[in-house]
């Protein structure tokens, strides 16, 4: 039988570095907490999804379109369902220091699917929204050295 541990110490990734990525895990983890808050009106209601898909598909360049018609819009009864809960998953997961790393990278693919699906990629405001490059840096930055955080859960 195992059990899980909080760990309040990291030998290898001990100091400012492990506390500096534990803190950015932390505010990651609220952030990614209330979107999905934000977002539980699509589990009941995947027409909200939807409109915002079609409203993006009107001026997405041609790569995006067919991601859009292909893969988005058709499984908008799953994503409608499946994007909250994830984004409440990565929150909680963060917050708690549950498998920072592998959470961190696993919504590291959520956020860029994202903003391709939005077409952030091609346009300068990419580079001046919060929620853009800072959110997926600090993403990378837990994927890469984010084991062994102090004052985790470790499974």
């Amino acid at each position: 039988m195992t059990s899980s541990k909080i760990r309040t110490t990291s030998s290898p990734s001990s100091g400012s570095a492990a506390t500096a990525l534990r803190a950015l895990a932390l505010l990651l983890g609220v952030f990614f907490l209330f979107q999905g808050v934000n977002k539980l009106p699509w589990v009941v209601d995947s027409g909200i999804l939807a409109e915002r898909l079609g409203n993006w598909m009107r001026n997405a360049p041609p790569s995006v379109q067919w991601y859009l018609e292909t893969f988005a819009i058709p499984g908008v009864p799953l994503f409608a369902r499946l994007v909250p809960l994830a984004e409440l998953g990565t929150g909680i997961a963060l917050i708690i220091g549950f498998w920072p790393r592998l959470i961190a990278a696993l919504a590291l693919v959520m956020v860029a699917n994202f903003h391709f699906a939005l077409s952030s990629y091609y346009s300068m405001e990419f580079f001046r929204d919060g929620a853009g490059l800072p959110v997926m840096g600090g993403l990378l930055a837990l994927a890469i050295g984010g084991a062994r955080l102090p004052y985790s859960i470790r499974p």
